[in-house]
């Protein structure tokens, strides 16, 4: 009874707060235009159908990150199933942009569409469009209305590479009376860590396998490494990766506190995490006195009067971490859990984060203690603690071997998980 009340409470509050989600969308899309289009893909739940096959596979990954973990497992499913169709959905505007240059890649065998938002209607409509046979959440997509549709048409789900800090626990037992039935929808769960497992067991009562991080196994484009090695300053050089808001003025602060740039001699590189920052941190940079150059503006190499670089490109994360001697994780500093580290370890770009690491908790522990990561209190501490690495070269050498080997031992995951989803797919074809 509770529990039918909590979703009945729970829907309602979707359809009255449908002017408030219109307005947000339009909000954001002052800064990013995208959040205007496919909006009946979002309200409707009606877009691009996938192509008939006998087997068609709905995987939702919810962002860039998500997209780009998923991605050699689905090149590995593609390979594996010739019979298979894929339909792709997302949430926003950059991780769609990752999944339409997927489905480029293997022309009509992948649909990108958006999730339908937590409205009936919507779901009703996707589902009869899809037809999926199976349906895959990813990390920490459980959305209460979609997966209460998903079980009524006997459709079976799996949420892999799930992750749940210990935060989001907390807040996840505020609404255990709509999360618990939502989760028995899920056939099986597939947990990054025992942690995540233990979790994620306070919800759900069925299997789940611990099979490892599918974001280890994202090998970096070797085009974009090498144009980064090319790209290298003369000068020590620092990279703020995937900064967030607030955290390009923390650095700016500690710099203006401690050494400055011209002190050290030292190259900045400066990412914002979402490109509708970039003239924002770019006027941010000029407000305190210096002289960012865009990457995009690059023609030749650096040279050593150039202190700050804006990373004003999409897609080229592995340019920026080959440019660097170290790494400062964005997203750890501010109360925003962190960013993805492994790519920079992939590269062996020694990594140091602040204190906010919940998204990353397990990862960050396993590499420092690998010797791959440093973590400090604040950014301060982080400048102080790189500008001492870059004075210690055979310290930062041992760093960059250990971040190398910290990203190749965790590797496995898609591989594992792959055989889990075929066989999966395998009992989907029999009953189809």
């Amino acid at each position: 009874m509770k529990a039918a009340l909590a979703r009945w409470v729970y829907g309602l509050a979707w359809y009255l707060g449908l002017p408030l989600v219109a307005g947000y969308l339009l909000w954001r899309s002052l800064r990013q235009r995208a959040y205007r289009q496919h909006w009946a893909e979002r309200f409707l739940g009606r877009g691009r159908k996938p192509a008939d096959s006998s087997v068609r596979l709905w995987l939702h990954a919810v962002s860039v990150g998500e997209t780009h973990a998923a991605t050699p497992l689905i090149e590995l499913l593609l390979g594996q199933r010739a019979d298979m169709s894929i339909v792709l959905t997302h949430m926003t505007p950059t991780g769609r942009a990752v999944g339409e240059a997927l489905a480029q890649r293997h022309p009509g065998r992948i649909v990108v569409r958006y999730l339908p938002y937590e409205l009936g209607w919507a779901i009703r409509r996707f589902f009869n469009e899809v037809r999926p046979n199976l349906g895959v959440l990813m990390e920490t997509e459980v959305w209460p209305q979609l997966l209460t549709h998903a079980r009524a048409r006997a459709l079976p789900m799996l949420l892999i590479n799930a992750r749940l800090s210990e935060k989001s626990a907390v807040r996840a037992q505020r609404f255990r009376t709509l999360i618990e039935p939502a989760a028995r929808a899920f056939v099986r769960v597939l947990a990054q860590s025992d942690a995540d497992r233990q979790r994620l067991a306070q919800f759900y009562a069925g299997p789940i396998d611990v099979l490892g991080n599918l974001k280890f196994d994202l090998r970096p484009d070797a085009a974009w490494v090498a144009q980064g090695q090319a790209l290298r300053s003369p000068l020590p050089s620092l990279l703020l990766a995937s900064s967030r808001d607030g955290e390009e003025a923390m650095l700016l602060e500690a710099l203006a506190q401690g050494h400055g740039l011209s002190d050290r001699q030292v190259c900045v590189w400066v990412v914002p995490r979402h490109p509708q920052r970039f003239d924002e941190v770019e006027q941010l940079l000029i407000n305190a006195g210096h002289e960012p150059l865009r990457r995009s503006a690059i023609k030749k190499k650096l040279g050593s009067d150039q202190h700050f670089i804006l990373g004003d490109t999409m897609g080229q994360m592995p340019l920026y971490y080959a440019a660097a001697d170290v790494t400062l994780m964005g997203g750890s500093f501010g109360a925003y859990g962190a960013q993805n580290l492994i790519e920079s370890c992939a590269v062996g770009t020694p990594v140091i984060v602040g204190p906010s690491t919940f998204n990353f908790d397990q990862v960050v522990r396993d590499a420092v203690a690998a010797g791959a990561a440093l973590q400090v209190a604040s950014m301060g501490e982080a400048l102080a603690l790189a500008y001492a690495l870059l004075d210690d070269r055979a310290r930062l050498a041992r760093m960059r071997a250990e971040a190398l080997r910290f990203a190749q031992d965790f590797r496995g995951a898609t591989q594992r998980t792959q055989c889990i989803l075929l066989a999966h797919l395998a009992n989907a074809s029999e009953q189809n």
